[in-house]
């Protein structure tokens, strides 16, 4: 079955790169419980460019860095020193000064008002706060136009000092809470979020490619980001890196990782919480994390408001789909034969993932394109993982 695996998803790889409007380079990687069953490369690191795609190429995954935040979050829970509906500003003071966004006013300036309740570290991470992306809202597009409110690529606090859309709790809105919710866990260690990743999670895992910033030896494999303009061509952006030395480690989009690397993080979640440095997570809170945590709230389609960052954007439109702490969970079996109840998301720049813990099974495919959501990039990685579905499945 391994074989036959590898033979149909070396395929879909080589098919996605040489289509015509296809992608420079992909890598994906299919674990179970015990290790890799498939890694593979195809394409190359940059269009045009002569250094070969490999399995260790070096990617900023963006919102793949969110679930790893969420595990920082829930190991301090785990030891009584965060609790996670106690009011945030507890924790990481900033957010209580925060204020709902009620539109505009004659003049186009922000009509603000104080939120009905505290921000809670849990509706951080379900995604209930209060926060967006202007990416994907377009009032916080509106401020960033007019009202000079900076990108959360800048990696500054003033990036995250947005005002809420709605009171916190109210609704579902995807947007930059793990940042908050990794200021959460700075306030409650007194150190780094990096730093907290690294002893506490990276390490453990063997994740050696994993970080903030940039090493020599994962600059030398880095992959460039590519953007697909309005007509269908990739231009290389060969000059874009996330801050360096970021005044906040955004818990959101900020880390750099390896496909290889981020299955050792999916591995541990497949093993109810055990790593081969040691256990990162009690098998109890995996089981919380992977519940529903919105009640009867469903997650939303995600309105691309900026076309050069994203499309509309929905996984398996028409299926109900809710969130834990902090992944998708497609309430119904999905058509790549992923079973209900499974964890995925992804990352901005084209990176998806999934996490079975029902069958023992994950996987990701990661590129370096924007906008979000490209059509190439998503229907290659759904093949590849109805293709991964399919053949172990005979």
């Amino acid at each position: 079955m391994v074989g036959d695996l590898k033979t149909v998803a070396d395929t879909i790889l080589d098919t996605v790169v040489n289509a015509a409007d296809g992608v420079p380079g992909v890598v994906a990687v299919v674990t179970d419980n015990r290790g890799d069953i498939y890694t593979g490369a195809a394409g190359k690191r940059a269009l045009g460019g002569a250094e070969d795609m490999t399995v260790d190429s070096v990617f900023a995954i963006f919102s793949m860095t969110k679930a790893i935040t969420s595990t920082a979050c829930l190991q301090l829970v785990e030891e009584g020193r965060l609790d996670l509906d106690a009011p945030a500003k507890q924790y990481a003071s900033e957010i209580g000064k925060l204020q709902v966004i009620e539109g505009f006013d004659s003049s186009g300036n922000p009509k603000l008002r104080p939120p009905r309740r505290d921000i809670t570290t849990r509706m951080l991470l379900l995604h209930t706060a209060g926060f967006g992306y202007d990416f994907f809202n377009e009032i916080y597009a509106r401020l960033a136009r007019h009202h000079g409110q900076p990108s959360v690529i800048t990696a500054s606090y003033a990036s995250i000092r947005t005002p809420l859309l709605f009171d916190p709790g109210d609704e579902w809105e995807y947007g930059s809470n793990l940042d908050w919710a990794g200021q959460v866990v700075e306030g409650v260690t007194g150190r780094r979020l990096g730093d907290v990743m690294m002893e506490r999670i990276l390490r453990p895992l063997g994740m050696a490619d994993t970080g903030f910033s940039l090493t020599s030896s994962m600059t030398s494999r880095a992959v460039t980001l590519h953007q697909r303009d309005g007509t269908g061509r990739l231009l290389p952006l060969p000059d874009f890196r996330l801050p360096p030395e970021p005044e906040v480690q955004m818990g959101g989009h900020g880390l750099y990782s390896t496909a290889t690397d981020y299955a050792k993080f999916i591995r541990m979640w497949l093993n109810d919480g055990v790593a081969p440095g040691g256990r990162v997570l009690k098998r109890e809170t995996i089981e919380m994390a992977e519940k529903n945590g919105l009640g009867e709230k469903k997650i939303k389609r995600l309105p691309g408001v900026i076309p050069s960052l994203a499309h509309d954007a929905e996984f398996f439109p028409g299926m109900p789909k809710s969130w834990g702490l902090s992944f998708m969970i497609n309430d119904e079996a999905a058509p790549t034969g992923r079973p209900a109840g499974a964890l995925a998301w992804a990352g901005l720049a084209n990176l998806y993932y999934w996490i079975d813990r029902r069958n023992g099974l994950g996987g990701i495919w990661a590129t370096q394109i924007l906008p979000f959501a490209d059509p190439a990039s998503i229907e290659g990685y759904l093949d590849f993982e109805a293709a991964v579905y399919s053949t172990l499945s005979r």
